[in-house]
Order: C-alpha cells, then sequence, then structure tokens
C-alpha cells in the first residue's frame, strides 16, 4: 500500500508511463516538446466528472493554442471510457477531444500518487500534473472526490508557467495574463541600492513589479 502514496517531484522528472488510451496506446515521454496537463477522475458515468470532461473540452483549443496536451486517466477500461465519451457527445452535445487513460492495474495512478485510501482505495482523487516540454513535473494540484476543478485556474497557470520560464520573472497572487510580474528580489547590498534606478514600480527594495 505504500506505493499508493509516492508522489511526484516538483522540478524532478516526472515518471514515464505507457497505457492504453481512447486515443490509442500512449507514452508520456513521447509528447516531449509539449505542456501535459495530466488529470485524473474518480469514475465514468458520474455526474460531477462529467461536469469536467465538458469543461475541459471547452478549455481545450485554447490550451492547444499554449502548446498543452490534456490527458485524462481513471480506474476504468478504455471500452467504458469510450461509451461515456460517447455519451456526453450524443446527451450533451460535447465532444471529448482528448485521450484519456485506462488504468485498470492503476500503475499510472500509483505512480502519482492518485489513489488516496482516506477517500477511496478503488477510485483516483482529482489530480492535476503540470508537465512542461523538458518533461519536468512544474506543478501539482489535488482536489477531493466531491469537489470539481475550477478549470479557468488550470489555464492561468499554464500561462503563469510559461510566462515565467520566457521571462525569468514570477506571477504575484491572483496574477492574470497582461497583469505587472514579479522581479526576483536583489541579492546583494550593490543590487539593492541599484533597484530604485532600474524602472521597476517597487512597493520596498524586496518587492518590486514591472510590465512585460
Amino acid at each position: 500500500m505504500e506505493e499508493a502514496y509516492s508522489l511526484p517531484i516538483i522540478g524532478e522528472a516526472a515518471p514515464d508511463f505507457q497505457a492504453v488510451t481512447t486515443h490509442g496506446p500512449m507514452k508520456l515521454s513521447e509528447l516531449r516538446g509539449k505542456w501535459v496537463v495530466l488529470f485524473s477522475h474518480p469514475a465514468d458515468f458520474t455526474p460531477v466528472c462529467t461536469t469536467e470532461f465538458m469543461a475541459l473540452a471547452r478549455a481545450n483549443d485554447e490550451l492547444e493554442g499554449l502548446n498543452v496536451q490534456l490527458v485524462g486517466l481513471s480506474i476504468d477500461s478504455v471500452h467504458s471510457h469510450l461509451a461515456w465519451v460517447r455519451s456526453i457527445e450524443e446527451k450533451m452535445g460535447v465532444k471529448i477531444p482528448f485521450p484519456v487513460i485506462a488504468d485498470l492495474d492503476m500503475k499510472v495512478a500509483r505512480r502519482f500518487g492518485m489513489i488516496h485510501p482516506g477517500q477511496s482505495s478503488t477510485a483516483t482523487i482529482r489530480t492535476v500534473f503540470f508537465i512542461d516540454p523538458e518533461g519536468t513535473m512544474r506543478a501539482m494540484i489535488y482536489y477531493p472526490l466531491n469537489n470539481g476543478r475550477y478549470i479557468p485556474e488550470i489555464v492561468r497557470l499554464v500561462k503563469a508557467l510559461q510566462v515565467t520560464d520566457q521571462f525569468k520573472v514570477s506571477t504575484p497572487a491572483n496574477w492574470q495574463p497582461g497583469d505587472k510580474v514579479v522581479v526576483s528580489p536583489p541579492k546583494t547590498a550593490e543590487e539593492m541600492e541599484r533597484r530604485g534606478e532600474e524602472g521597476y514600480e517597487c512597493k520596498d527594495w524586496y518587492l518590486c513589479f514591472k510590465q512585460i
């Protein structure tokens, strides 16, 4: 049971895996060059998960524009996934464009710490993993079984991570694209003295913002 508690580490390589999906066989490392948002859901044909899948499907075009591949997962068979995806399209009018991993043996779920026995030993909790184009784990969000995710936050965090990488800055609380970003604090007394001359909006020597 200890394997159920193993967690990926932010800043380290995401655990590679091979899996069967609704789009055919998939190997995580074959997605290098793209950002990957890997998310799990407790079970097919359940109400909260259905609302999440529809919301993620609607966000898929924007995520694809950010070079993101969405990948879903639950401990269900590929036949169950296919039937559920078809049901969502027929009954809800929403086509699911991303692959969904069938993880009946729980191998992927255990490698990513998606099984929390305090919630369920037979279903994955709602996890979201953000993996960059080099295969490095950049962020993780965990939700309980009963509460659906806020999909705009998933999109926002991808944008924040990409801004951080491109401009070597940080993003403050509640940051949205177009907002000012945070400049790294000075590391020496000399840098601290120069800070006021660098054109930043500074609240104090350690807290400065700039527009990008």
